[in-house]
């Protein structure tokens, strides 16, 4: 287990987040133009409730979902305008009100969401099992169910973590062996129907990356992890290069930018300090240094 580890991909989802969530608001053409957007960039719900997963990891050494789900709603009931979704807001305001998390996880939308908020906080749970993916799926899971119970909620954190479990190994698979490593430990969904897909897709064919796997316009596990991995596997040995291409795609770009920056940071071991500059910094505990300390 690797605290250090999990502490930098939380760096690079947060400076992705960060990022990705100008594009919001910029056009597209500054993205082709790679034109980095003027800070402060404000981080949202993703990173928000990474810090949950990566303060539980710190003090569990694994994901208790009880401790889980009650970080998650005290970070919320705190900054509820961090950017959380309709469903998110219900669930976790239910949960701090007593509301057991389980109960509520599998209420919402009559069996439990699949949208991408289990994903897009899951890669530090790579970074802390690092080299270990079949650990970091299991923990994955638990960590997703108490939010995102459906199975592609679920199986779309699985794939994230796995991911960058694997990216953060010194000796780490590319290109599609990336993609085909990662699909051993994700379960039969749509989410890795689409994982399938996105190993045979060419590395120089962006555009048709967009077209096939979607880019998160659905908000949905299935139609926005299979691009993150597949952006991340195109770009394990530059994290610029990986941001500046998944935020080209319109879609949930803070999402796809978290994600990917969550992975790629394992693989190359440090993430830009001028790109980071821009970010709102992370709250104390949080920061790079700060694991030397615990």
């Amino acid at each position: 287990m690797s605290l250090e580890k999990a502490f930098l991909s939380l760096q690079g989802l947060s400076l992705g987040d960060a990022f990705g969530e100008q594009f919001f608001s910029q056009p597209v053409s500054m993205a082709l133009r790679k034109e980095l957007p003027p800070g402060p960039w404000r981080w949202t719900d993703d990173t928000h409730m990474a810090l949950s997963i990566v303060e539980t990891l710190q003090f569990y050494s694994h994901i208790d979902q009880g401790a889980l789900a009650q970080s998650f709603a005290r970070r919320y009931a705190g900054e509820p305008w961090r950017g959380y979704a309709g469903g998110a807001q219900r669930l976790l305001r239910q949960i701090g009100q007593g509301i057991s998390w389980r109960q509520a996880a599998y209420a919402l939308f009559n069996g439990g969401s699949y949208g991408n908020g289990g994903a897009m906080r899951a890669a530090p749970i790579g970074g802390f099992y690092a080299g270990n993916p079949e650990r970091a799926a299991t923990e994955a899971d638990l960590s997703a169910e108490v939010t995102h119970a459906h199975l592609e909620g679920r199986a779309g954190a699985i794939a994230v973590a796995v991911a960058a479990s694997l990216a953060a190994m010194d000796q780490h698979p590319t290109g599609a062996e990336f993609i085909q490593a990662t699909l051993r430990y994700v379960p039969k969904s749509q989410v890795r129907q689409g994982l399938e897909m996105a190993s045979h897709i060419p590395f120089d064919d962006f555009w048709q990356a967009v077209k096939e796997l979607g880019t998160g316009q659905q908000v949905t596990a299935q139609d926005t992890v299979p691009f993150s991995v597949w952006c991340a596997a195109s770009n394990l040995d530059d994290f610029e290069v990986a941001l500046w291409q998944t935020v080209a795609a319109p879609g949930d770009v803070d999402t796809t930018c978290a994600m990917v920056g969550g992975i790629v940071a394992l693989s190359t071991g440090v993430v830009p300090d001028h790109w980071l500059q821009c970010r709102e910094p992370l709250p104390q505990g949080f920061t790079a240094s700060d694991v030397h300390r615990v």
